[in-house]
């Protein structure tokens, strides 16, 4: 009789199967569909900083430096009568 009832524990429930197999390690299954969006995603992230980044440095060389706005004559005077010298004409 004992000998019957270990044969019942050979067959199990067919929900269990599927823990069987992955013990067992049962065929590869493929990549998992996260890690395919957090590549793509992390991939695109990248790319669009290099691309930012050789833009920076393109236009770095290639543009021309800016232009200053002119100081106004009245920031002028002020500054020549801080630095002790005197406007002309006064």
């Amino acid at each position: 009789m004992d000998y019957e009832a270990d044969a019942d524990f050979d067959r199990m429930p067919p929900s269990f199967d599927r823990v069987k197999n992955a013990a067992q390690g049962g065929g590869t299954q493929g990549f998992n569909p996260g890690l395919i969006v957090l590549l793509l995603v992390g991939g695109l992230l990248l790319a669009f900083l290099i691309g930012n980044y050789v833009l920076y440095v393109y236009a770095q060389k290639a543009l021309p430096p800016k232009k200053k706005k002119p100081v106004s004559k009245k920031k002028m005077k002020r500054e020549r009568l801080k630095q002790g010298v005197s406007a002309p004409g006064e």
